[in-house]
């Protein structure tokens, strides 16, 4: 079983991807921009890629509709981050997290740049390797008691992809529940005792016929997509064109669209940018609580997703402020999973979203 971080490197132009626990393995993957569909998803993803504070985000529908290929193409598009030189957490050199015990020991002004991990978290992968535990090879040569970080010191600052997320064992489930809550992990097992920093983007993708997500998980992904089957034959046609055109010559293939994927990253290098600096007047934060309480969520999480995501939108898109159009961009994103099951209306969720909004702004 494979382990591992997703991360690009370059040859000759041509992005490529390392998978894999210290593998030597290097392959081709499938490029951002071509992926051609499912506009909604990758809208989604770039959205968390430019705020993570907006949460996870939980892509749900059928099978065979790249989901994961759309994840695994993401660090293609995301720009290199800086770290501290030799830190193990990957910790930002600008704001040193306290949970380091690595980083006050580095000397100062050492950073490198480095990609965006995107580290899959696979069903079957046990305790010790997702947390982290005692390094048996220093321990047995050595006599030393040494920290193994785990997969999720790895995707500190970045992606941690769970495919088939509903059917995630439980004690998994409440781990990452309570990693996501607090931004640290704390491992206290064989002698070992350390806290690091573990603050990711966590990034679901499941069909909904295999099982139903755990409602507290399901709640802390702040966008929710669902994706199906294209039922459009230009669209089905041109799908399997560039997929069979990638598998007969990645390289050549890849490296068509390698201008696309340059143009997202600059998107989303420049939605980080001006993030910070968008408005939201108080007539678009009354429209986005009308929305809410129109549709019955509970809490106000709701309200601060629909913000952050339109702000997000507005940042990609290179506005000064948000406007009614964002918000009805990522109303459904950020509202179809938090909606109360209502026995008199069986209609789906993004349904009832779009019918609210039809009804709120009297669009």
């Amino acid at each position: 079983m494979t382990f591992g971080i997703v991360g690009n490197v370059y040859d000759r132009g041509v992005p490529r991807t390392i998978s894999g626990n210290r593998s030597a393995r290097v392959g081709l993957v499938f490029p951002f921009s071509a992926i051609v569909g499912q506009d909604e998803m990758k809208l989604a993803l770039t959205i968390a890629a430019v705020d993570p504070s907006v949460g996870g985000v939980m892509v749900f529908g059928d099978r065979g509709t790249g989901k994961s290929t759309a994840v695994r193409a993401l660090p293609g598009v995301l720009p290199a981050m800086s770290v501290v030189k030799g830190c193990p957490y990957q910790c930002d050199p600008g704001v040193m997290s306290p949970a380091c015990a690595t980083c006050p020991g580095r000397a100062a002004g050492k950073e490198a740049k480095v990609p965006v991990p995107v580290v899959d978290l696979p069903l079957g992968a046990t305790e010790d390797r997702v947390v982290g535990a005692l390094d048996l090879e220093r321990a047995l040569s050595r006599g030393e008691k040494a920290f193994e970080p785990g997969l999720l010191a790895r995707a500190h600052r970045g992606f941690l992809y769970v495919d088939e997320v509903n059917l995630l064992e439980d004690h998994l489930v409440d781990l990452l529940l309570d990693v996501a809550q607090t931004g640290e992990n704390v491992v206290e097992r064989e002698g070992v005792s350390v806290r690091h920093p573990a603050r990711f983007v966590l990034v679901g993708s499941g069909n909904p016929e295999e099982g139903e997500l755990r409602p507290q998980l399901l709640d802390r992904f702040g966008l929710s997509v669902e994706v199906r089957t294209p039922t459009t034959l230009a669209v089905r046609v041109e799908v399997v064109k560039r997929r069979d055109a990638f598998e007969r010559d990645p390289e050549a293939f890849i490296a068509a669209y390698h201008k696309d994927d340059l143009k997202v990253r600059r998107r989303i290098e420049k939605g980080r940018v001006t993030l910070t600096s968008v408005d939201v007047s108080d007539t678009m934060l009354e429209q986005a609580s009308r929305l809410c309480m129109a549709l019955g969520t509970d809490g106000l999480r709701g309200e601060l997703t629909v913000i952050r995501a339109a702000r997000a939108v507005a940042a990609i898109d290179g506005k000064s402020h948000v406007t009614l159009s964002h918000l009805t961009a990522v109303a459904p994103l950020a509202l179809r999973h938090r909606l109360r099951r209502n026995v008199l209306d069986e209609t789906g969720s993004t349904t009832r979203v779009e019918r609210a909004i039809a009804e709120v702004f009297a669009v």
